[in-house]
């Protein structure tokens, strides 16, 4: 495996590779690998000839008041697990090589950036549709993978590849999960024992509501009141954020479960802030 600091050396080869007809595919990522992560690259790994693996902890998507600095890094893990998951080329660029001095250019996607996330972090899908656009800009991959933990990113990012006529498939994998069911996340390290023991109720309410949605209750109001509720009694120390039901495309509020619809859930426990969520289909 190469590992590529250059954006220009990492382009040109990108660019060599797609003349050349091979498959090829991106998975973008923020660093601190764990399984999740390896799930993307195995699945790249399984559907494309070449595969590219990038790191690089993205400024422009957090806000003055997040956990930019104290992020956690590890880059030689990084490589280790990326090469070990069949990844060709490791790409990790410094930020001033992503963002030169003078960067004045912005992608952003207003009617998918207004609701879950991004109510609470303003510019954040802002700095990730630029990112991956300049990402897929440099990588021209025929496909790109990214985690549905992430639900509101993956719709946002292919409606930008839509819109803009990109050359590139936005691919979708499912959440990968502890065995006690809590979404695999480079924040989890942030808990102490006694958070990380409550974590897993993030998924269990979510189950606990999708079984009440399955017994006939359709009603958004009353479901988000159970599930409040459920976190409150079993993550006592939790802040949420959100919790929503939402269309899982165009990422609008939805009243009634009338239609396939997405729960997503953003909670704080302690000096994490996790995600989950969970596509709950229509009564037949």
């Amino acid at each position: 495996m190469q590992i590529i600091t250059d954006p220009r050396e990492f382009q040109n080869i990108a660019m060599a590779e797609r003349a050349a007809g091979r498959t090829t595919a991106l998975v973008p990522t923020m660093g601190y690998l764990h399984d999740g992560h390896k799930s993307l690259i195995t699945h790249a790994r399984a559907n494309a000839d070449r595969v590219y693996v990038s790191v690089f902890v993205n400024p422009t998507q957090f806000g003055p008041n997040e956990d930019l600095a104290a992020y956690p890094r590890d880059l030689d893990h990084d490589a280790k697990l990326a090469e070990a998951a069949g990844a060709d080329i490791l790409f990790a660029p410094k930020p001033e090589d992503i963002y030169p001095e003078d960067h004045a250019t912005w992608v952003e996607v207003p009617s998918l950036a207004k609701h879950l996330c991004a109510k609470s972090r303003p510019i954040h899908f802002r700095g990730v549709a630029t990112v991956v656009s300049i990402l897929l800009h440099l990588a021209l991959p025929t496909f790109a993978v990214f985690g549905q933990k992430d639900w509101q990113q993956l719709a946002l990012l292919r409606r930008m590849a839509r819109d803009m006529h990109m050359p590139t498939e936005i691919v979708g994998c499912p959440i990968v999960r502890e065995a006690d069911g809590l979404a695999l996340s480079s924040r989890n390290v942030y808990m102490t024992p006694e958070q990380r023991a409550c974590a897993p109720h993030l998924r269990k309410g979510i189950l606990h509501i999708a079984d009440l949605a399955a017994k006939g209750e359709r009603n958004a109001a009353a479901l988000r009141e159970a599930l409040t509720a459920y976190y409150a009694k079993h993550i006592p120390m939790g802040v949420i954020d959100y919790i929503e039901f939402v269309h899982p495309e165009n990422i609008v509020p939805v009243t009634r479960l009338d239609e396939p619809t997405l729960v997503a859930i953003a909670v704080s426990i302690g000096k994490s802030r996790l995600l989950d969520n969970m596509l709950i289909p229509a009564l037949a």
